[in-house]
């Protein structure tokens, strides 16, 4: 039978109490961080009522409140999970995780629902479809916090079965095709590997490999038609004109992003009065575009409190992994500050133009059912694991 010690008691923990505490931490979690991630699924809450509001004004019905209430109660217990699991459990069955993560990845092909040209989402009962992809990223995160626990990168077969664990998900993912979320994996593994303690040489190596690989990609055509013709929208988007000779083919996205975001000005155009929510032109606007929408009907100054107040909760996560001794924990915390800065920024980037157009949700504030369950489940491990500061005899637990 399954047991850990119990460290305040004489015997150990068995059954259920080997793989939960009986309790939240309440008093030694990071409320500051939990408080930040509530907020922001109350912005989501707001954006998206207004969304369903004027749906149903114009006789639309693609978005609705109630969906969306159900996806977050769905979501909920994983949020409770991850604050009630022991870190000694994740460790011990990481592997069991990652694997049936990877499986539901190599199921995908066979029994996965097709939608815009890609399969990626596998149907559940109860008319949930899970999307293996996003709940791929927390097992990589658990995997990759388990290989580096007893591991420096100080030569270079250290690096093989990080890096193997990485592009495992990467190639299963951008062949559904996603290539956008398997993009996503190579910032949180490149952050890991430094919080691992991997050095910025070896790093800027990995990371000059990395673009080579894109190039290589590029000029071999492994990448899918589509994909190469969204990276010249992008790179012709610059150009005003180009974008709007275009903005009716393969710059639609685009161009509609951009007329959203300048149409909220400094102080935008007030909840539900933007041009997103009347015309409807904005593709995916409760989800991938949420952004914009932000944007628009809160202005420039709306736009920059959600960038101060989502790298502010990065950053936080990322302080509690430093606090955080024991180092598969670190690991963990770190990785899923990673994951929602990582996010973020892409999310951000690609809305604004920086980057090309790539479907991504915005963790915690986007609809989408697997997303809130990877986001709730990584805000509850992280403020679960670093909330415990349980003994631990490693090395790096003595440093200052």
């Amino acid at each position: 039978m399954t047991s850990v010690w119990s460290w305040k008691g004489q015997r150990p923990a068995r059954g259920w109490r080997a793989i939960f505490y009986g309790r939240i931490p309440w008093l030694t979690i990071d409320w500051p961080v939990l408080l930040l991630a509530v907020a922001m699924v109350f912005v989501g809450l707001v954006f998206i009522e207004e969304m369903a509001v004027t749906e149903e004004y114009y006789g639309r019905d693609k978005i609705n409140l109630a969906g969306h209430m159900k996806k977050l109660a769905v979501a909920l217990p994983c949020l409770v999970f991850g604050l009630l699991v022991r870190p000694r459990f994740l460790r011990q069955n990481t592997g069991l995780l990652y694997g049936a993560v990877i499986v539901l990845l190599m199921l995908v092909p066979f029994i996965g629902e097709e939608r815009n040209n890609a399969r990626r989402w596998i149907p559940m009962p109860l008319g949930f479809d899970i999307q293996p992809s996003e709940l791929a990223k927390i097992g990589l995160i658990l995997a990759l916090a388990r290989a580096l626990y007893r591991n420096r990168l100080r030569r270079p077969i250290d690096w093989a079965i990080p890096a193997g664990l990485a592009l495992l998900p990467m190639g299963l993912v951008a062949a559904q095709p996603d290539l956008g979320t398997a993009l996503t994996i190579v910032p949180v593994t490149l952050g890991l590997f430094w919080v691992a303690g991997a050095k910025g040489r070896m790093l800027a190596s990995l990371v000059g490999m990395c673009v080579l690989l894109g190039s290589m990609a590029w000029q071999f055509e492994w990448v899918q038609g589509y994909q190469k013709k969204r990276i010249d929208t992008w790179a012709t988007s610059f150009s005003n004109e180009a974008l709007i000779d275009n903005k009716n083919g393969a710059g639609y996205h685009t161009y509609h992003a951009r007329v959203v975001i300048g149409n909220g000005g400094m102080f935008g155009t007030g909840l539900g009065k933007g041009v997103a929510n009347a015309a409807a032109h904005l593709p995916e606007r409760d989800c991938d575009s949420i952004f914009c929408v932000i944007a628009e009907e809160g202005g420039f100054v709306g736009a920059s409190f959600l960038v101060i107040f989502y790298l502010l909760f990065g950053g936080l996560l990322l302080a509690a992994a430093a606090r955080t001794r024991e180092r598969y924990s670190r690991l963990v915390v770190a990785g899923v500050g990673l994951y929602f800065t990582a996010h973020f920024l892409i999310n951000a980037g690609v809305n604004l133009g920086l980057l090309p157009m790539t479907g991504l949700t915005l963790p915690l504030i986007s609809t989408g059912g697997s997303s809130l369950m990877a986001s709730f489940l990584a805000l509850g491990l992280a403020s679960g694991l670093s909330a415990r500061q349980e003994p631990t005899l490693d090395m790096d637990a003595f440093r200052s």
